[in-house]
Parts: structure tokens; C-alpha cells; sequence
């Protein structure tokens, strides 16, 4: 199996000590740099592990025949943009099951008009593990509620709706939620 474990990594910043010491257990640099190599054999077990350290799925750590690879061509820091030393590529964006998106019609908070919002589906049991993420509710007859969720208090819910002088709405005991994880911005 070919993964793109070290692509990820490295595009989200992280060292193999970090990857490392993410791990649920812990485990050694060498043990997550032998993985990427394919020096060891990537199970199903090692690749949910070092998938829930990194933040994304296990679909995204895989290499599928026939799927875009975006290439880097250039590394942006505080000290200026550079080349990248060794080839780098981003993953293309992978769906799972339980994901539904949000398109932005108009320019609101941090969104701009265009924007493409991935976000997965979470369990109310998860709703107070997500304080401070921007999070789609369902509300009655077809309608949704997209905001910062700010407080939890039993089953109430505090959201501050997108915008400036927005108030906060308080939701009791919304079936299910889904939190942003993605952001697709086109320039």
C-alpha cells in the first residue's frame, strides 16, 4: 500500500516526534518514519492511529491509483517563500462517509463568497468537544444554523451566528451537528 503519510505530515507542519507523541498510544519517531518509508507495512490499525494524530481521515493517508496529486512548488514562512528541498504534494481533497458540505452564497465572518466548507458529522455525545469550532446545526421545516459554538450547558447550546453584531441563539438538543474541517477557497 502506498500512503502519503509523510505528505500530510509535512504539509500540516509536524515533525515525527510530534506524529509520534500524537499517537493514541504514544510511539518513536522511527516507528511513524519507518511507516511513511514502507521500511514496516502500514495496517489498517497503524494507519487509523497515525490518521487520528494528523486530524484526517484514513482515506486521506492513502495513495490511490489514478488520483490528483497537487505538486508544492514553493514553501511560504515568516522568513519569505522558498522551493521545496525535496518533492512535496497535497493530497487531494477525500469525502467520507458522514461528511456534508456548506457553500458560501456571500461574504460572511471569515467566509468568502465561493467557499466550500466540509464538515463531519458529529453525534450530540460530541457537541462538548467542540466549544469554540464553527459547527452546522439542524433547525425545524429544512432549515440550518451555522456558527461558533460557544457554550454547552446540559443540552443547550450556545451559537454565535456569523457576522459582526451577531446574537447569540441558544439550540436545545439538535439530533446531530457537523463541524467544519476543510475549507476550499478558490483565488
Amino acid at each position: 500500500m502506498i500512503t502519503r503519510i509523510r505528505e500530510v505530515r509535512k504539509a500540516k507542519g509536524l515533525t515525527l516526534e510530534q506524529v509520534g507523541a500524537l499517537c493514541e498510544p504514544p510511539t518513536t519517531a522511527q516507528t511513524i518514519g519507518r511507516l511513511e518509508t514502507g521500511t514496516r507495512t502500514v495496517s489498517v490499525k497503524w494507519l487509523n492511529r497515525i490518521a487520528t494524530a494528523l486530524g484526517v481521515t484514513s482515506a486521506e493517508l492513502v495513495a490511490l491509483p489514478g488520483q490528483a496529486d497537487v505538486p508544492v512548488a514553493a514553501l511560504l514562512g515568516p522568513d519569505g517563500t522558498r522551493a521545496p528541498t525535496r518533492p512535496l504534494s497535497f493530497p487531494a481533497p477525500v469525502g467520507s462517509e458522514g461528511m456534508v458540505g456548506v457553500h458560501v452564497n456571500a461574504s460572511i465572518g471569515d467566509y468568502r463568497s465561493g467557499d466550500a466548507i466540509w464538515c463531519r458529522r458529529i453525534a450530540p455525545a460530541e457537541f462538548g468537544t467542540m466549544l469554540n469550532r464553527d459547527i452546522l446545526f439542524p433547525r425545524p421545516a429544512g432549515r440550518f444554523l451555522f456558527g461558533r459554538l460557544i457554550g454547552r450547558e446540559g443540552d443547550r447550546l450556545q451559537i454565535l451566528p456569523l457576522g459582526s453584531g451577531a446574537r447569540q441563539l441558544v439550540l436545545t438538543d439538535p439530533p446531530w451537528a457537523a463541524v467544519a474541517v476543510q475549507l476550499v477557497r478558490r483565488l
